[in-house]
C-alpha cells in the first residue's frame, strides 16, 4: 500500500517513542528511515522498525545517552554515543564534524559505543549540504565469508561519500562492500520473493536463491571487497579501540546490551585545497558529462551515484511511499513489537 512521506514518518514515530525513545529522537530517526525509504532503500526503512522498537524497549538503545564530543587535536575528535539511537548520535556527530571542517579544513571524527546507523548516505549527503564532501564507514556484525575462507569473519561494513556540485546537485554513494546487503536480503525475505545467486551462500559455501536459506554473505568482487571489509573494520573498530572482526556484537543476540558498534568519518572543506568555486564547477561538469555519455545496450543512461534515489524520490513525492502490507499493519497497530528478533542468529532466524 501507498502512503504518504508525512503519514510514514508520523507512524514510524508514534512507534519508537512508544517503544520508549525520546519523542525529538524517534522524530529524528523516522526522517533518517523516510529518507531511505523515499529513494527505494526498503532494506534501510520501515522494514526495521520493529527491531528497532524492540531493541529499545528492552534496554539496548539507550534512552537517555551521555554524548559527549572529545576534541583531540585541531581537525580531529571522538565522539561517545553512550549506545543511544545510532541515527540521532550519527546526526549529531556529523553536525559537529562539518564545524570543524568549516574552521579547520578537515574533520577527522571516530563514534564510539553506537548503535545501528542505517543509510550512512544520509550523514555524507549533510555535509555536501554544507558545501562539504564527506567519507563515511562504520562495522556491522558478522556475516561475511572472507575471501578464500567458509566461515563468516567482517560484517557488511559499508562504505559513503558525498560531494556537492556548483548547481545544486548532490553526488551519494553509499556501498555494502559485500555483493549485497543483508538488509536487501531482509527486504526480498520479507516480500517472499528471490535472490540472486551471486549475494550469499548455505552453510556449505554454496550459492542460493532463497533467502531463509542463507548462512553468509559474499564479499564483493572477491579480494576486493574482503580488502574494503577489513579497511572498514580498521578504521571504524580497532583505531578507535572496539571490538572487531569476528568480535564484533550480534544484532540479535542480547537486545537488552548496547551493540558498542564504531563508526569512521571524515568531512573536508574543498577550499582548503584549492578553488572552491573551480571544484564545484568541475563536479558539475563532470555529472552532466557522465550523463551524455553513451550508454550501453539495455541501459537507457548513464548516471551519476545518487541521481537514481533522487528520481525514485520525486515519484514518492507524487504517489506516496509503497510499504508492505505486513508493516504497514504493524506500524498501525498498537503493539511495540512482537518480541520476534531477541536471541536469534546473524539473520533473525
Amino acid at each position: 500500500m501507498k502512503i504518504t512521506r508525512d503519514e510514514l514518518k508520523d507512524l514510524i514515530t508514534n512507534k519508537l517513542h512508544k517503544a520508549g525513545l525520546d519523542k525529538k529522537d524517534a522524530e529524528l530517526t523516522a526522517e533518517c528511515l523516510v529518507w531511505s525509504e523515499e529513494r527505494g532503500y526498503h532494506s534501510h526503512g520501515a522494514v526495521r522498525v520493529e527491531y528497532y522498537s524492540e531493541r529499545i524497549a528492552k534496554g539496548g538503545i539507550n534512552n537517555k545517552p551521555n554524548f559527549e564530543w572529545k576534541e583531540t587535536g585541531p581537525a580531529s575528535a571522538i565522539f561517545e554515543a553512550d549506545n543511544g539511537s545510532g541515527f540521532v548520535a550519527s546526526v549529531e556527530s556529523t553536525k559537529k564534524a562539518i564545524e570543524m571542517a568549516k574552521k579547520s579544513g578537515i574533520a577527522v571524527v571516530g563514534v564510539r559505543n553506537v548503535s545501528h546507523t542505517g543509510s550512512i548516505g544520509y550523514y555524507t549527503e549533510m555535509a555536501a549540504k554544507e558545501g562539504l564532501v564527506a567519507l563515511c564507514m562504520c562495522q556491522s556484525d558478522p556475516m561475511v565469508v572472507p575471501y578464500g575462507g567458509a566461515d563468516p569473519y567482517y560484517g557488511t561494513n559499508p562504505i559513503a561519500f558525498s560531494a556537492p556540485s556548483k548547481d545544486g546537485r548532490i553526488i551519494v554513494f553509499d556501498m555494502a562492500t559485500t555483493v549485497q546487503a543483508w538488509g536487501k536480503i531482509l527486504d526480498k525475505k520479507a516480500k517472499g520473493e528471490k535472490i540472486p545467486d551471486t549475494w550469499a551462500v548455505d552453510e556449505n559455501g554454496d550459492p542460493v536463491t532463497d533467502p531463509n536459506k542463507v548462512n553468509s554473505l559474499l564479499p564483493i568482487a572477491g579480494p576486493k571487497g574482503y580488502g574494503l571489509m577489513m579497511m572498514v573494520d580498521i578504521f571504524s573498530g580497532i583505531l578507535l579501540g572496539l571490538p572487531f572482526g569476528a568480535g564484533v556484537s550480534s544484532m540479535y543476540k542480547d537486545l537488552s546490551k548496547g551493540r558498542e558498534l564504531g563508526q569512521f568519518l571524515l568531512v573536508m572543506d574543498p577550499a582548503k585545497f584549492g578553488d572552491k568555486d573551480a571544484f564545484l564547477e568541475n563536479i558539475s561538469k563532470s555529472m552532466t558529462e557522465l550523463n551524455n555519455s553513451k550508454p550501453a545496450t539495455g541501459y537507457d543512461k548513464v548516471y551519476y551515484p545518487g541521481e537514481r534515489a533522487i528520481i525514485r524520490k520525486e515519484v514518492s513525492d507524487r504517489e506516496g511511499i509503497e510499504v508492505v502490507d505486513e508493516i504497514l499493519d504493524y506500524l498501525k497497530s498498537e503493539d511495540v513489537h512482537y518480541n520476534r528478533y531477541d536471541n536469534k542468529n546473524r539473520f533473525a532466524e
